[in-house]
């Protein structure tokens, strides 16, 4: 058997090598894309599991289409939770105050590399945890729109319950924006 290693000065090591050489920029930027897409992913989901429902049940009973919308609103807002945190987190980049082929020695490189990790970390907490929110309100939307075309007494309770799980997505956001907070690019080489 031949030795297929690479010999290479440019090989590759593996994933670690890969993950710990990416740039801070490319972390927050991918940590901002996190964010915003798993955050509308989530709306879209919870969206389809409301709309399904809410068109089937109203069929049955036309009178809920409207009051019923209310759902789809609430799955909304995850998206919208989403768009919020990625303009939070965009602004927090920034480029050094000098065009560098290489940063300097006196770089702060761990305050670069925690403001990258610090800033995709945010972003991927709050894009999964609007998934979860989405996919739970879009649930109780679903069981709110059914139920409130079998009895209309239940559409007020139901709606506690998709509130709650709307809820999920503001803790997401204030955790996220709490993770951020620190996370400033050094624009400057520190002073020695």
């Amino acid at each position: 058997m031949g030795d297929n290693a690479c010999q290479s000065y440019f090989c590759n090591g593996g994933w670690t090598e890969v993950l710990s050489h990416m740039s801070p920029y490319g972390y927050s930027n991918f940590g901002i894309a996190f964010g915003l897409g798993f955050s509308v992913v989530g709306a879209a989901w919870g969206i389809w599991l409301t709309g399904s429902s809410l068109v089937g049940a109203a069929v049955k009973a036309p009178r809920i289409r409207s009051k019923n919308l209310i759902s789809v609103i609430f799955c909304e807002a995850t998206a919208i939770y989403g768009v919020i945190m990625a303009i939070i987190l965009a602004n927090k980049v920034k480029k050094p105050e000098y065009a560098y082929s290489q940063l300097p020695d006196a770089w702060d490189f761990p305050g670069y590399y925690y403001a990258g990790y610090g800033m995709f970390s945010a972003g991927l907490s709050v894009g999964l945890t609007n998934i979860a929110s989405g996919v739970s309100v879009g649930i109780a939307g679903s069981s709110c729109a059914i139920g409130d075309a079998q009895d209309p007494s239940l559409f007020v309770k139901v709606l506690i319950v998709e509130i709650f799980a709307s809820a999920l997505g503001i803790f997401g956001i204030i955790v996220g924006i709490i993770q951020s907070n620190s996370c400033t690019f050094p624009i400057a080489a520190l002073e020695n």
